[in-house]
């Protein structure tokens, strides 16, 4: 976990190892069984569903900002992302604690999120902890980022050890009117599809 986020490497827990442990952050561990990329959509076209609504914000904002963190995927691939209301690719889902997927969610702080790699049955889906306050704006814990990151992961990316990324695991807030994707995660979701033409 040092190495990984290019902290010293003692082999012990020490206070900066303590600090950054107690971040909230993604519910997707940093260290994946499988290889990064391993698993990616095989076509361009992807279909969401939002299939259930935080009571934090309006509808029409959750649906905005939901689009949003899909854009910034397709500004930098080929990707496209359609909303429908039936059956889709990457089924988005707000939940507290136990949710169906064997991952529950821990309450207020601590896991944020996560998401599943492409694939059959859960694959793509992102879940977000209802125990949260999600906003828009900076209080609490900002809707579009957090997304953003998760549909990184529904997308086959892994977390990124460098710090601004935003494949970071931990949460960190950007002001999204002004935000833009780092060259690291752009040049490792372009390895993956492509650039956009």
């Amino acid at each position: 976990m040092q190495r990984f986020f290019h902290l010293t490497v003692t082999g012990k827990i020490d206070d900066e190892m303590k600090n950054l442990m107690q971040l909230p952050r993604c519910g997707v561990p940093d260290v994946q069984e499988q290889r990064a990329g391993s698993q990616i959509w095989t076509k361009k076209g992807l279909t969401y569903r939002i299939n259930n609504f935080t009571p934090d914000l309006p509808q029409s904002k959750v649906v905005q900002i939901i689009q949003r963190a899909f854009k910034v995927w397709s500004d930098v691939t080929p990707l496209t992302f359609t909303r429908v209301s039936g059956t889709a690719d990457i089924e988005i889902l707000f939940a507290s604690r136990a949710h169906g997927d064997n991952s529950p969610f821990d309450g207020r702080g601590g896991t944020l999120a996560h998401a599943y790699f492409p694939g059959s049955g859960l694959g793509g889906d992102a879940h977000f902890d209802e125990s949260e306050k999600w906003s828009e704006k900076n209080q609490e814990v900002n809707l579009f980022l957090v997304a953003a990151h998760e549909f990184g992961h529904s997308l086959g990316l892994a977390h990124s050890g460098v710090r601004g990324a935003l494949m970071y695991p931990n949460y960190s807030y950007m002001n999204p009117a002004t935000f833009r994707l780092s060259a690291d995660d752009r040049q490792r979701i372009q390895r993956l599809y492509g650039s956009r033409r």
